[in-house]
């Protein structure tokens, strides 16, 4: 059985990130997506996230095996959604949700977006937000089977995203 850890990823495994990452991006290329094809992310990004603290890993044991962004109320691109928000409140925004090529197919990004509902919950926070390119089908997928709301569009880098929003609840 599996023993997952989320927590904060630490500099010193920006390299491991890092792989997860460029294989994430190899395979949005190979899926036809336009997504990631950019340069962007980029090692700066992702030592940005960490330095800031805002970059989180998903671990099996003492191996990562996933990597994703958690910020807090800042994505100003989201204050220009075409479309509008479920609320209007404090809100977590997850970004850059990569898994390591050797566990695809094991539902680690569901996992890794239910451990951010968790961290919303302990920090008081019920909408999480997130987008993703209109041809990632994988994680549209994944949106609508965690039961996030399409919102409408933002842009990054000129390009549009579906954008969605989930709320939560105190069990």
């Amino acid at each position: 059985m599996p023993t997952y850890q989320f927590r904060k990823a630490l500099l010193s495994e920006i390299t491991t990130i890092w792989e997860i990452i460029q294989h994430a991006i190899e395979r949005r290329k190979n899926d036809g997506s336009k997504q990631w094809q950019d340069g962007y992310p980029n090692t700066e990004i992702i030592e940005n996230d960490i330095n800031k603290g805002e970059g989180f890993v998903l671990t099996n044991e003492n191996t990562i095996i996933g990597y994703c962004a958690v910020l807090i109320n800042n994505e100003p691109e989201y204050e220009k959604i075409i479309g509008k928000w479920l609320t209007n409140s404090d809100f977590v925004v997850v970004h850059r949700i990569a898994i390591a090529t050797c566990y695809l197919g094991q539902n680690l990004s569901q996992i890794m977006l239910q451990n951010v509902e968790a961290f919303a919950l302990k920090n008081s926070i019920f909408s999480i937000k997130v987008d993703t390119n209109f041809d990632n089908f994988a994680m549209l997928k994944i949106f609508e089977k965690m039961n996030y709301t399409y919102c409408g569009e933002v842009y990054f880098r000129g390009s549009p995203r579906k954008a969605f929003e989930k709320t939560l609840k105190i069990n």
